[in-house]
């Protein structure tokens, strides 16, 4: 491709982003891709070129978001109780999940055969900065056996899907996480701490 058509491809990606990222802000998963070409001066076919599938345009739009979860869960290992930290990092994704229109549906798991040009990236980054915590939090028997990072991703999805029309959703989705945590100790671990409230679990990102 000559180097001003990647130019121009690039200007319509940056262009298609931007305006993507405050569709998805105002109206969640279920953004237009129509509106969004529109706005963006743009056909639909360059939008589906750019996002092939409206999950490549949530994972584009929520990549920052996902960054900054993979730095926190660097920033959390290997620091104080290995169980805390476990959950301090998944309040935090809890968190983003609620205050970020579009991250939960980015996260899901939808059955689709992997694709590995359009794979869930976002999921996958996420597995991988939390691995370190929950393998440091199991080699202390603090989390139940067989636990993985991708069940406590669906565990945060689900919560944050299920209660996103409730009149406080950070607070509802926190509830239900920390009630969901009881359900990670191991057989005759003590509840009292499961029911500590991770940090983020409600007050959003910090």
């Amino acid at each position: 491709m000559p180097d001003h058509q990647r130019a121009d491809a690039r200007r319509n990606y940056e262009r298609i982003l931007a305006v993507a990222e405050e569709e998805v802000a105002a109206h969640g998963a279920d953004a237009s891709l129509e509106q969004i070409a529109r706005t963006a001066g743009v056909g639909s076919a360059t939008v589906r070129r750019h996002f092939p599938t409206r999950r490549a345009l949530l994972e584009a739009v929520s990549r920052t978001r996902i960054e900054a979860l993979c730095v926190r869960a660097e920033e959390l290992t290997g620091k104080g109780d290995s169980r805390d930290a476990l959950l301090e990092w998944m309040g935090d994704v809890v968190a983003y999940c609620v205050s970020a229109r579009g991250l939960a549906a980015a996260l899901t798991y939808d059955g689709s055969p992997a694709d590995p040009v359009h794979e869930n990236s976002c999921s996958r980054a996420l597995e991988e900065a939390g691995d370190p915590l929950l393998r440091r939090a199991a080699r202390d028997g603090a989390v139940a056996e067989g636990v993985t990072v991708a069940d406590l991703i669906t565990l945060a999805v689900g919560i944050v899907l299920a209660t996103e029309q409730h009149r406080d959703p950070a607070a509802e989705a926190g509830r239900l996480f920390r009630l969901a945590v009881t359900g990670l100790s191991p057989a005759g671990g003590t509840a009292d701490r499961a029911s500590r409230q991770p940090r983020g679990a409600s007050d959003g990102p910090g």
